[in-house]
């Protein structure tokens, strides 16, 4: 999108904010669940200041009018009870027409939202789609936005941005984060303590687990000459301590190396990672097939003994591996099995 199009759609936005000041939309969100929102207590005072990596945001009342973007953002609100006015098409794990993850499509109904406003921005951002339904806050604490993209959201309204780097924000953090941008502060605590009681609930059932040095990979089986491994600020590998993993030395001390939220290995250097007891990442058999052929992959501890804890690529528990609001509790029982047996491999 040129700028000379961004402008004029700012325009457009100016003066529809002058012809619709006070209107809804009966489309984009349930009576109830608005009714809901407009007599829920209030758990913060106003205004909200909230600091971020590109400055700060001010939350000058309650949002009425909540829209999200980028990955997971959407399930706080809907986990909350709150029905989003538009949210991002989810880009990944999705395996039907309806543009969004089944635990985040499942919340819509149950709120009584049958046909959500989903923006179409994979490809980037569509501000114009975000403008039109109106929001009184846009939550991205857990997104890539740049500088450039923050300044023009920030014309549409304010944004939660997130704290620091851009995808490193942990589920606890996007939990409390948004909530706060939303006026919902304690209510984002309380969610928190019940995810992580529930989480020390299931991980009780798979002792096999606890201790075990974890980190999450990804290998392009065409390609087994390099390969990532994310970075523990990742919430992929930081959801692995949460399940009462533990992180290898030989992890800690590559990502010392690296602000992204990946790490970059040649296949030569695989022996630095002999202290990682189980591998978890994206794939099939066919996958550990090809490792465990592989003479320099092969050769690590964890893969030749077939310590992989295969999620299969492209599914919604794959999508689930980077914990949202509402992935949690409905992929859990399935990632600890998974993860599971591969930790029984550990000797």
């Amino acid at each position: 999108m040129n700028y000379q199009k961004l402008k004029s759609i700012f325009v457009m936005i100016f003066i529809l904010s002058v012809a619709l000041t006070g209107c809804g939309s009966s489309q984009t969100t349930a009576p109830a669940v608005e009714e809901d929102t407009q007599n829920s207590e209030v758990s913060s005072e106003y205004p909200i200041v909230i600091q971020h990596a590109f400055g700060e945001t001010i939350i000058e009342s309650k949002p009425e009018r909540v829209a999200t973007i980028a990955w997971g953002n959407q399930d706080l609100p809907l986990a909350l009870e709150i029905v989003p006015v538009g949210v991002s098409q989810a880009n990944y794990g999705v395996l039907d027409d309806s543009g969004l993850l089944p635990w985040t499509l499942e919340k819509f109904k149950e709120l009584g939202v049958e046909d959500p406003v989903i923006f179409r921005d994979t490809d980037g951002l569509d501000y114009e789609a975000i403008s039109d339904v109106q929001p009184d806050v846009i939550l991205a604490a857990y997104s890539g936005i740049t500088q450039e993209e923050y300044d023009l959201l920030s014309q549409i309204a304010p944004v939660v941005a997130y704290p620091d780097l851009p995808w490193q924000t942990y589920w606890r953090e996007q939990i409390t984060i948004n909530a706060n941008g939303m006026g919902m502060q304690s209510e984002g605590e309380a969610l928190v303590e019940e995810l992580e009681a529930l989480i020390a609930e299931k991980i009780s059932e798979h002792p096999s687990i606890k201790g075990k040095k974890a980190a999450f990979f990804a290998f392009t089986p065409s390609d087994l000459g390099k390969f990532y491994i994310y970075h523990p600020n990742d919430p992929r590998a930081a959801y692995l301590l949460d399940l009462g993993m533990a992180l290898p030395d030989s992890i800690a001390k590559l990502a010392q190396e690296t602000n992204s939220f990946y790490i970059e290995l040649s296949s030569e250097n695989v022996d630095v990672l002999e202290d990682v007891e189980v591998v978890i990442t994206y794939g099939n058999e066919d996958l550990l097939t090809a490792l465990q052929a592989d003479p320099l992959l092969g050769s690590l501890p964890a893969i030749k003994r077939g310590s992989v804890a295969l999620i299969e690529d492209g599914t919604p528990l794959a999508a689930s591996a980077t914990p949202s609001a509402l992935s949690i509790p409905a992929t859990i029982d399935e990632y600890l099995t998974i993860i599971g047996e591969a930790a029984d491999k550990v000797k």
